[in-house]
């Protein structure tokens, strides 16, 4: 059974593409698209209509290539930036006429159920006892802990994310050391109220989370995160994301994607591995297991 999902985030759509596996699931396909739709947003989260426009042509041209790779089944699903937008029937509305799909629109803890989902289930080996998730996005971080067996007991959504972040307090390239402090500030603030239940094992998921694997390595304690943030302040965009093969947009957002896990990594009081499984393995995972 191949399934894919598309998933429109604050900074990227992607589309996995992917069937079941020993291990949880084996990628068939992967595309990801910079959309940067949340610099284009009105005032009161209204996506424009030529913003609508081209959302809908890259996720058009993802559902062609997840059926082109085989996938018999396929959802397309939206977060924080769709979920907070005044006009999301409208991009609901296109998005069915250019692919025939139907959006669904994630609530919070529905997101951070998935994640959990896709996190523990693709880790190796398959954790034992307590697991926080933390799923980082560019307008929201879900928090979810639980077991594998019993899934979710405890999770929060924190209104704040990389690309939130970065578009509040970062003007500079490379961003200034006052405005550094700015993002660790806003970040703390965001987390503040959050009390999460001891975790045994924690992992981060999401696009910025990701990218750190190459700037630190599969765990995220605190010298490894202040090595990844002298890394990426280094210098401009352009320049750090070519000394490390990352995009230059997510560049820009690594700093503020830092100081996001840096508050949850001591919320949990223990240091964050990097998984490779996420919310979309999750929802497919998920649509796996209806089907069986």
């Amino acid at each position: 059974m191949v399934c894919g999902c598309i998933d429109i985030g604050t900074n990227t759509t992607r589309l996995l593409v992917a069937e079941p596996a020993r291990d949880g699931l084996r990628e068939v396909l992967a595309l990801r698209v910079f959309t940067r739709v949340r610099r284009a947003l009105a005032p009161d989260g209204t996506i424009p209509p030529p913003a609508v426009r081209a959302l809908a042509d890259v996720v058009a041209a993802q559902a062609r290539a997840a059926r082109e790779a085989g996938a018999g089944r396929l959802e397309l699903v939206a977060t924080a930036l769709v979920r907070d937008a005044p006009n999301r029937a409208e991009l609901a509305a296109e998005l069915r006429r250019r692919t025939g799909l139907a959006l669904r629109v994630l609530p919070a803890d529905e997101e951070a159920r998935l994640a959990f989902l896709g996190a523990t289930r693709t880790w190796a080996p398959r954790p034992a006892g307590s697991v926080a998730v933390v799923d980082l996005g560019g307008g929201s971080t879900e928090l979810a802990v639980g077991t594998v067996d019993g899934g979710v007991a405890w999770l929060r959504s924190v209104p704040v994310g990389s690309a939130r972040l970065v578009d509040e307090h970062v003007r500079g390239d490379p961003p200034a050391a006052a405005e550094l402090a700015a993002l660790r500030a806003g970040a703390a603030a965001a987390f503040a109220a959050v009390r999460p239940p001891p975790a045994g094992l924690a992992l981060a998921v999401g696009g910025s989370a990701t990218s750190m694997r190459r700037l630190c390595g599969a765990t995220l304690d605190a010298p490894g995160l202040a090595a990844a943030l002298a890394a990426v302040t280094a210098g401009p965009c352009a320049e750090v994301a070519a000394r490390h093969g990352l995009d230059p947009e997510r560049v820009r957002l690594l700093p503020g994607a830092l100081a996001v896990l840096e508050q949850a990594a001591r919320v949990l009081a223990t240091p964050l591995a990097l998984s490779r499984g996420g919310l979309r393995e999750g929802i497919i995972l998920s649509a796996i297991d209806r089907e069986q």
